[in-house]
C-alpha cells in the first residue's frame, strides 16, 4: 500500500482543535480518524481529556496553552499559521477577546479554515444563551414530534443536536470550506450552528409538516410509532424487536412470520386500525423470546431486528463481519466511518496519555 493509502483520505491536513465538550472534540475525533493531523489546544490544568470521554481523543496530539499568558497565545496563533483547520466552540466574541478571532487569524494564514460550533449561531437572539442539546432540538420543533401519543416528549439522548445537528455538519463545512480552498486559494469561517444543522436533519419531516401530512399530534403520524408496523415490541423474555414493516412487501412478510391472516385485521394504512394492529401485534411478539423471534425472522424481508444494548451490539455478527467496532486502548470503540477504497484510515491511535510542548508542534 501506498503511504497515502495507509494515512486516510485527510492525510496532510492540519487541525487545530480548542479544547471544548461536545460536538467539538467529536469532530476532531472525525477529522482524526480520516487521516488529518489534529492538535488539541487545552487549558493549563484541563482534565477534561482524562475523564470518561477519553477515548474520543483518539488520534491526537495534546499541548496545553494559558489564555491570559501572551507568549501561550503567541504560540497558538504560530501554530495556527501552519493549519489548515481551527474548530472552536466557545460562546460567540469568547475567540476575540482571547486574541484567537477569525479576523486576526485568516489575516495571518489567509487558507485557514475557521471553524465554529455553537448551539444557537454567532448571531440572534439567543447567541450568548447557555444551552444543551435538548434545548436546541427543542426550539426546533424536531423534540415535540419524539415520544408517544399522550406522553411528553423524549430526549433521543444527545445525538440529534450535538452530535447529528452539531459536529456532522461542522465536518461537513469544513471539508466543504477545503475543498473550495483548492479553487479560490483562500479559506473561510465557518458557522455551524446546531438549530441550523437539526432542522436540515428534520428536512423530510418538516416538508411533510408544511404539506399537512405530518400530525404535531406525537404518535400520530408515519415514523413516530403512529403506525403499529414501525414501533417495538416487548418479546416474552422482556426484551425487544424493532419493527419497520413499512412497504406492503414488507408488511406482508410480517404477517407471514406471525402467521396473521391479512383479511381478518385492518388495513396496514388505516389511522384508526392501528391500535387493533397494535394489540395483535403486541400479543403474537409476548409468546416468543426475542431469540426465538430473531431465528424466525433471520433471512426474512420483515425489517424486524432485535433491540441490542451497546454490550450485545459489540457481539453482533453482522457488525463483527465488517469491522464496525475495533478494540483499541483497552476498549471497544466506533471504527472510523465511512470507509474508502482507495486511502482508507488506519486503525486510530488511542488518546494520548501525555502532553507534547506546545512549541514543538509540527516542527
Amino acid at each position: 500500500m501506498t503511504l497515502s493509502a495507509v494515512q486516510g483520505p485527510l492525510a496532510g491536513i492540519r487541525v487545530v482543535e480548542i479544547a471544548s465538550i461536545g460536538p467539538g472534540p467529536h469532530a476532531g475525533m472525525l477529522l482524526a480518524d480520516l487521516g488529518a493531523d489534529v492538535v488539541r489546544v487545552q487549558r493549563r490544568g484541563d482534565r477534561s481529556g482524562l475523564g470518561p470521554m477519553r477515548a474520543q481523543l483518539r488520534g491526537r496530539t495534546l499541548v496545553e496553552a494559558d489564555f491570559k499568558n501572551p507568549q501561550d497565545v503567541a504560540d497558538v496563533l504560530d501554530l495556527l499559521d501552519r493549519a489548515d483547520v481551527l474548530i472552536e466552540g466557545f460562546r460567540p466574541g469568547v475567540a476575540e477577546r482571547l486574541g484567537l478571532g477569525p479576523e486576526l487569524v485568516t489575516d495571518r494564514n489567509p487558507r485557514l479554515v475557521y471553524g465554529r460550533m455553537t448551539g444557537w449561531g454567532q448571531q440572534g437572539p439567543r447567541a450568548q444563551q447557555a444551552g444543551h442539546d435538548i434545548n436546541y432540538i427543542g426550539l426546533t420543533g424536531v423534540l415535540n414530534g419524539i415520544g408517544r401519543k399522550g406522553e411528553r416528549p423524549v430526549p433521543p439522548i444527545n445525538l440529534l443536536g450535538d452530535y447529528g445537528g452539531g459536529s456532522v455538519f461542522l465536518v461537513v463545512g469544513i471539508l466543504s470550506a477545503l475543498l473550495e480552498r483548492q479553487r479560490s486559494g483562500r479559506g473561510q469561517v465557518v458557522d455551524a450552528a446546531m438549530v441550523d444543522g437539526v432542522l436540515a436533519l428534520a428536512h423530510s419531516i418538516w416538508s411533510l409538516h408544511q404539506g399537512g401530512h405530518w400530525s404535531e399530534e406525537r404518535g400520530a403520524n408515519l415514523l413516530d410509532t403512529g403506525m403499529a408496523w414501525y414501533d417495538t415490541y416487548r418479546t416474552a423474555d422482556d426484551r425487544h424487536l424493532a419493527v419497520g414493516a413499512f412497504e406492503p412487501q414488507f408488511y406482508a412478510e410480517l404477517l407471514r412470520v406471525l402467521e396473521l391472516d391479512p383479511e381478518s385485521l385492518p388495513p396496514q394504512m388505516d389511522p384508526d386500525g392501528q391500535e387493533e394492529l397494535r394489540k395483535v401485534f403486541t400479543e403474537k411478539f409476548a409468546s416468543r423470546t426475542q431469540a426465538q423471534w430473531c431465528e424466525l425472522f433471520d433471512g426474512v424481508d420483515a425489517c424486524v431486528t432485535p433491540v441490542r444494548t451497546f454490550t450485545e451490539a459489540a457481539a453482533d455478527p453482522h457488525l463483527a463481519a465488517r469491522g464496525t467496532l475495533v478494540d483499541l486502548d483497552g476498549m471497544r470503540q466506533p471504527a472510523p466511518a465511512p470507509r474508502f477504497s482507495r486511502t482508507p484510515p488506519p486503525v486510530p491511535a488511542p488518546a494520548p496519555t501525555a502532553m507534547t510542548a506546545l512549541g514543538e508542534v509540527w516542527r
